[in-house]
């Protein structure tokens, strides 16, 4: 190759880097703005996403941002081609910079050789790297805050759903417990579950609703009552059971019909009430015969009453976990049971008081009250008054003194006398409009009605 056809090669070859150059130069100039737009409208759809989503989708992310950048391109190198240079014309840019006189066009048309490359080239072009980064670093801000900005994603309701009554968990955990240990039957439970669940299948911004606090109060005191019935029910017959055992015929006949009663009432109440005790239990107190326990096995009757108890301490149980505060202390009602028939006749031999045996025609004996023996000395005495001698600190309205006095009543005779006769015109209401005003009341007033 000789000398001429390498200088072409090497100018030509150099022309193509400046046009190459320039061309890029126009694309980028024209990429900058939608670069910019799209990077701004990107991150606030990331942002959105984060929140929306708890899981980013990144690969998703990155296909829709490497589409959305290769159209982005396309549509810059549409607008950016209308200013592309050819080869030729970057060959012509050269000489002008570098004041060449038409050199290289000449030697372009072989009318004079090509020059030698010299070796500092001048294209004319700078790189103004301030207008070229700054869309790159305005995308680039956008989309790494977009990424690496803390969001916390919506909370999916379906995961995290609202809190239920704190009542409804304790009506649920009574449901478990009671079926767990049998101590009422399935029936009831059943029932109860399912109004339960009536309540819980409603929309969840209806279950702090007035109607919805009503109807769970209500269901709440429903379920508290049956349980304190059946406790009340299950102590008082084993108490019973447990008197009439205890007595081993030493009760009087009054005692134990009070005690057969009150076993007959409470095995009644049990088999009316919506709670039952289980079928076992309720069999066995139904085939019972309370007035011929000398004739059953102590033991399995033991068993009867402890079984009892047992049910019983698990409805008061659950009453305390319902928060039903209204059972009193213990065993509901029972205590107070216990106190009020404190003395009374339940087969247990008492010691005599000194003043009587305790019968009812045979002096006063023992007192039944659960607060021992009166006191003797239980007169409130007469009313005093208090009286104060020092008038220095009395108010306006205070009692001084109180003395008893009669009306002074005038008992002449009167005899008939002649009404009032009206003697002159009335003329209190223009002495009240003409003397109750002020001066200048009376101006204002002429000023007015002229």
């Amino acid at each position: 190759m000789s000398n001429q056809e390498s200088s072409a090669a090497q100018w030509r070859r150099l022309a193509r880097q400046v046009s190459t150059k320039v061309n890029v130069a126009w694309w980028l100039d024209k990429l900058a703005v939608p670069l910019v737009i799209s990077a701004l409208v990107g991150s606030c759809l990331i942002l959105m996403v984060r929140r929306e989503l708890a899981q980013f989708p990144w690969a998703e992310t990155i296909i829709i941002a490497l589409v959305l950048l290769l159209g982005m391109g396309l549509m810059a190198w549409w607008l950016a081609r209308s200013h592309f240079e050819s080869p030729d014309r970057a060959l012509v840019r050269i000489e002008a910079s570098m004041r060449m006189r038409n050199t290289l066009s000449a030697a372009r048309q072989g009318v004079t050789p090509w020059p030698s490359l010299p070796k500092t080239i001048d294209d004319g072009t700078r790189w103004r790297w301030s207008r070229l980064l700054s869309p790159l670093l305005a995308a680039v801000l956008f989309l790494s805050a977009s990424i690496f900005l803390p969001v916390s994603a919506r909370t999916d309701p379906n995961e995290n759903p609202l809190d239920e009554p704190q009542t409804w968990k304790d009506l649920q955990t009574d449901i478990e417990s009671l079926g767990e240990d049998k101590t009422a039957q399935e029936d009831y439970l059943k029932d109860l579950e399912d109004r339960l669940d009536q309540l819980r299948n409603q929309n969840e911004q209806e279950w702090y609703s007035h109607s919805s606090v009503e109807a769970t109060d209500a269901l709440r005191k429903m379920h508290g009552s049956e349980l304190e019935r059946m406790e009340r029910n299950l102590r008082k017959a084993e108490r019973a059971l447990h008197n009439l055992q205890k007595a081993d015929g030493k009760m009087s006949e009054a005692g134990k019909q009070r005690m057969l009663t009150e076993f007959e009432e409470a095995l009644q109440d049990l088999n009316q009430g919506k709670m039952k005790p289980n079928q076992e239990l309720l069999n066995q107190l139904k085939k019972l015969d309370p007035g011929k326990l000398e004739q059953l096995d102590q033991e399995q009757l033991d068993q009867l009453r402890e079984n009892m108890k047992q049910h019983a301490e698990n409805c008061q149980q659950c009453q305390g976990g319902s928060g039903q505060g209204d059972q009193g202390q213990g065993g509901g009602e029972d205590w107070l049971d216990d106190l009020l028939n404190e003395g009374a006749d339940d087969g247990e031999p008492k010691e005599q008081a000194p003043g009587g045996n305790g019968g009812r025609d045979r002096g006063p004996g023992s007192a039944p009250g659960v607060l021992g023996q009166i006191s003797p000395d239980v007169n409130s005495g007469d009313l005093e008054g208090l009286e104060s001698k020092d008038l220095s600190k009395s108010l306006p309205g205070d009692l001084l003194e109180l003395k008893d006095g009669e009306h002074d009543v005038d008992k002449s005779k009167t005899g008939p006398r002649a009404g009032g006769n009206v003697d002159s015109e009335a003329r209190g209401g223009a002495r009240v409009w003409k003397g109750s005003l002020l001066p200048s009341e009376k101006n204002a007033l002429k000023e007015f009605f002229k």
